[in-house]
């Protein structure tokens, strides 16, 4: 993937936000200048991102790892450490995972399926935003 990386950088692309941690493409991410956003699920794939340089971790999927699941993830990261929860992730889960420490939430199906209206897609960002608003 790292022609991909490459080919994404020379298009004027800001950062790489991965399904997995592939630490070549994290570091070339870096050596480019760019963020990078990779995606975690186990202690040992946070601590491979971070040691080659992970802006932050994007837990993926985070519904299978849960609320519980991220606090003893989290308890072992390095202090600061920014986690985004994606994958299986709506607005009535949003309280618990915030109260959790995650930073925020990449947000897919949930947000937008094919064929629908902009008017439906305006409705959920609405309410997705209206949780976000109501996490303490």
């Amino acid at each position: 993937y790292c022609d991909e990386v490459q080919a994404f950088h020379a298009a004027g692309g800001q950062f790489i936000v991965s399904p997995n941690c592939d630490v070549e493409v994290i570091k070339l991410t870096k050596q480019l200048g760019m963020a990078s956003y990779p995606g975690v699920i186990t202690p040992s794939e946070c601590f491979a991102a971070l040691h080659a340089g992970a802006d932050c971790l994007k837990l993926f999927p985070a519904f299978k790892l849960g609320v519980d699941g991220f606090k003893a993830v989290s308890a072992v990261l390095p202090k600061g450490t920014e986690c985004y929860a994606v994958g299986g992730i709506d607005s009535h889960d949003f309280a618990a995972w915030r109260q959790a420490g995650i930073a925020g939430f990449g947000l897919a199906s949930n947000l937008y399926k094919p064929g629908e209206t902009a008017e439906e897609i305006a409705q959920k960002a609405q309410i997705l935003v209206a949780a976000w608003d109501a996490c303490p």
